[in-house]
């Protein structure tokens, strides 16, 4: 692991910053289909990266972009969510919680790497390595207008409205 790769990973933060280009990608969605951030061209994206499918903090995250996507959309926000879990474990999170957008499969961290978003965590005095809650709004030409990594699960709609209004 390089130097910046592990001082990163340490500190917990993307080295993405507002401005700068969004990396490339390229995943497969619930319905196994290919999703790329050139099908979000001349579009406002909200691409959000959460840590696991069905547990607490990434429901309330999913649900209150659930109950404010007509609101995003009205806004011209797509909302894709990025997390490690397969597509089987996605379609089930979205049937049961009614999400109206599209989450990727990225079993393999490609993405989540990308972005910048795999570092130190800890819980109940466990360190561990997982995905760093972080969403990235990127503009209709691929440039990232804000990193939002301090996320409020419960109040995550709100937050990225917010960044396109500052920016």
């Amino acid at each position: 692991m390089g130097i910046l790769k592990k001082l990163i990973k340490d500190k917990a933060i993307t080295p993405l910053k507002a401005g700068e280009s969004a990396p490339d990608f390229s995943g497969i969605d619930q319905d196994g289909k290919k999703i790329n951030l050139k099908d979000f061209a001349g579009k406002m994206l909200a691409l959000y990266f959460y840590p696991k499918d069905d547990t607490a903090g990434c429901t309330a995250e999913s649900c209150n972009l659930r109950d404010n996507y007509s609101l995003l959309r009205k806004k011209g926000i797509e909302i894709i969510g990025v997390s490690a879990d397969d597509e089987k474990s996605h379609l089930k999170f979205i049937k049961k919680y009614d999400l109206p957008f599209r989450l990727i499969s990225d079993t393999d961290k490609r993405i989540i790497n990308a972005y910048g978003v795999w570092g130190k965590k800890s819980m109940f005095g466990k360190t561990y390595d997982g995905i760093l809650r972080t969403t990235f709004v990127i503009n209709e030409k691929g440039k990232i207008v804000s990193v939002i990594s301090d996320v409020n699960t419960g109040n995550h709609s709100e937050q990225i409205l917010s960044s396109i209004s500052h920016s």
